[in-house]
């Protein structure tokens, strides 16, 4: 272990324009309360309904908890260091922040890809949908989610840990994130550099194909339904693929290239840190019939029992 010399870094964030910073604080606060709302009102109607009972509703809540969970490692400090003057995190706090946000980051993706298994099993094997997912294997699929998320994220706090920091200690990021870390390690690591683009890049491009790949065998197969049933089902999709789509993309420009384009990371990391938890609700309620109608169960009823 070796930064002794190093107790804190200084985050140098997105901008260096103070009416930028002025502008990105409202707006990005803005973001962040309806990030915190749009996901509770998820998590809430799925919990106080019997949606619950649903295995895709069950992953859904547990990927609103995570959206939750994973903006909020990043968004409160992005927010409060865009108004300081100088914004700094200890060591020890950069190694939290660090292994938290990918912890709550390969959940994510995890139950996203459980959410993919659940859509095929419902579409694919209906006969045989209430065994393949039962409330033992929801439970089970969680478990793994969460038990893989942990391992790789302690590997990536194992290898920063490793690594001397002797100074200067500027992050050129609005967060604690491994290549970032890279740059300022005082050795030679290209060797890290490619094990973790080979591991992290390379397993995010095959989640990413694996989960396109069973959405295409899912509508495929949906020619021969009815045209409801065939509705129902591109509509849930649909829903799936957009929040596919939206958290990827920018996660395998991150980690793919090279890890020299630290300021498009910035901008790449601000889609799934901030902009995509904050669309999936919307992605997930505005085209679902039986969320819309839990909701208006949920809330309308506890507004009546409120009123008595």
């Amino acid at each position: 272990m070796g930064h002794e010399n190093v107790t804190e870094f200084i985050l140098l964030g997105l901008f260096s324009d103070e009416d930028a910073k002025v502008a990105c604080f409202v707006l990005f606060s803005l973001f962040y309360i309806a990030i915190l709302s749009g996901n509770l009102l998820i998590l809430l109607t799925i919990r106080g309904s019997c949606l619950s009972e649903q295995p895709m509703y069950f992953f859904l809540s547990y990927l609103s908890f995570m959206d939750i969970c994973f903006t909020s490692t990043v968004a409160p400090k992005l927010i409060t260091d865009l108004l300081a003057e100088r914004s700094t995190i200890s060591y020890n706090g950069c190694l939290s922040q660090m292994f938290y946000a990918h912890f709550f980051g390969a959940t994510e993706i995890f139950i996203l890809v459980t959410m993919a298994y659940d859509c095929y099993a419902a579409i694919c094997r209906p006969l045989h949908y209430m065994v393949i997912m039962s409330r033992r294997v929801c439970y089970v699929l969680v478990t793994a989610s969460i038990i893989g998320a942990f391992i790789h994220s302690i590997l990536h706090v194992l290898i920063i840990i490793e690594l001397p920091f002797c100074g200067p200690s500027q992050i050129d990021h609005y967060f604690c994130d491994v290549f970032p870390l890279l740059k300022l390690a005082c050795t030679d690591t290209r060797l890290v550099v490619i094990t973790i683009i080979t591991t992290t890049g390379v397993l995010s491009i095959l989640t990413f194909v694996a989960l396109v790949t069973s959405y295409i065998i899912i509508l495929s197969t949906l020619r021969t339904r009815s045209s409801e049933g065939r509705r129902k089902a591109v509509s849930t999709c649909g829903s799936h693929i957009a929040v596919v789509f939206m958290f990827f993309f920018p996660l395998i420009f991150t980690y793919v290239p090279t890890a020299d384009s630290v300021s498009n990371d910035k901008v790449f990391a601000l889609f799934y840190t901030m902009i995509a938890p904050m669309f999936n609700p919307l992605i997930y309620t505005l085209r679902n019939t039986d969320m819309k109608n839990a909701m208006r169960k949920v809330w309308c009823r506890d507004k009546l029992f409120g009123g008595k």
